[in-house]
């Protein structure tokens, strides 16, 4: 009788925890597996280049979005990223989407200007700014779609996060490099500078005279003041299609009239060979003295500027005391010598010595 009860205490709690778990067959031990399938299936997506995804500020927070037709075409061209999912890699894409909705993996969101601005006779493709849709399902018309989880970085992101550190302490002790060191790391600077203006000054060359000519807008590199973007996108050369609108002739014209007139006023006000040449020694000068500084140079500078024999502090602390008088102490004459005997005290003739003096001398005069 006993081992019946228990058995039934058995079924009983076995029922309990089945209806807890919301009635499903499934051990929860399986529904933890396929929330993690899940989750690396959205990592896995989220890491894949081909799905297009821009930032934007929602609610106060800068977030990671993508349209739902880039969803649903991405999986469409991509089939094999679906090998992740195991026995639900034969969803379609919308309910792929609605599972990770479920999930809280992804939010949809929404616009949050829906008003065309002036000027403009379509919304913007990408939205800066986003709001939660009050209605949470999956849809591939005109629909954002959040990530919700922490992007997990690589090791070597983390390793790189250590070093910056180091590269802080190093730029503070940038004075104290052998100079050879100092050329290198100016030069260095000075050149992947120069190349950086330069990108952007022929990018924006050519997106000028293309768009004031023939009325396309066309950005080489256009990547490369992305805040988001990885080594290959950094460096990728082709300009995509252009989907906006062509603009008026009137605002080409104004525009080009406009460069003429800066070019122009640019030339007339540009320095002649003299002034050029004098910023160049000017910014030479500031360069050398920077790159030729050094505390052993500093302290050399100093001694050869003081005569043989004086010390240095000695010559700045009477420096120091002396500088609010105009007083100069004449040196000794070379050619005197003065014999000074400290023991002996001065003798005091009175008018009466001399007198007697003179007076034994004539007395000696005569008798002789």
């Amino acid at each position: 009788m006993k081992k019946a009860g228990a058995d039934k205490k058995k079924v009983r709690r076995s029922s309990a925890g089945s209806l807890q778990s919301g009635g499903s067959d499934t051990p929860p031990r399986k529904q933890d597996v396929e929330k993690d399938v899940y989750l690396l299936f959205a990592e896995k997506v989220r890491d894949h280049k081909e799905l297009e995804s821009r930032w934007a500020v929602l609610q106060e927070t800068r977030v990671e979005y993508f349209r739902g037709k880039d969803f649903v075409r991405f999986l469409k061209n991509h089939p094999e990223v679906r090998d992740i999912l195991g026995s639900d890699s034969n969803l379609e894409a919308e309910d792929i989407a609605d599972v990770l909705l479920k999930k809280n993996l992804i939010v949809r969101c929404d616009r949050v200007v829906k008003t065309l601005r002036p000027g403009k006779k379509k919304l913007s493709t990408w939205p800066a700014h986003l709001e939660i849709f009050p209605v949470q399902t999956f849809s591939d018309n005109d629909a954002f779609f959040v990530w919700t989880f922490i992007k997990r970085h690589p090791l070597w992101q983390t390793l790189l996060s250590f070093s910056w550190p180091v590269l802080t302490l190093a730029i503070c002790l940038f004075p104290v490099y052998p100079h050879t060191a100092k050329l290198v790391v100016l030069y260095s600077c000075a050149g992947i500078l120069l190349l950086i203006l330069s990108i952007l000054m022929l990018r924006a060359t050519i997106f000028g005279a293309l768009w004031i000519f023939l009325g396309k807008r066309v950005w080489i590199f256009p990547n490369i003041l992305a805040e988001e973007a990885t080594l290959s996108e950094l460096f990728r050369f082709w300009p995509k299609k252009d989907e906006e609108d062509p603009p008026k002739w009137t605002s080409r014209l104004f525009y080009a009239v406009t460069s003429v007139v800066v070019i122009l006023i640019l030339r007339h006000h540009a320095p002649d060979e003299a002034a050029r040449a004098r910023y160049q020694r000017r910014v030479s000068n500031i360069i050398d003295d920077v790159l030729e500084w050094s505390p052993k140079l500093a302290i050399s500078g100093i001694m050869k500027q003081q005569p043989e024999g004086v010390n240095v502090t000695d010559f700045q602390n009477e420096s120091t005391s002396d500088s609010g008088s105009n007083f100069e102490v004449p040196p000794p004459p070379s050619s005197v010598d003065v014999d000074v005997d400290v023991g002996e005290e001065p003798v005091e003739e009175t008018v009466e010595d001399i007198e007697d003096d003179k007076g034994q001398s004539q007395q000696h005069h005569g008798g002789v």
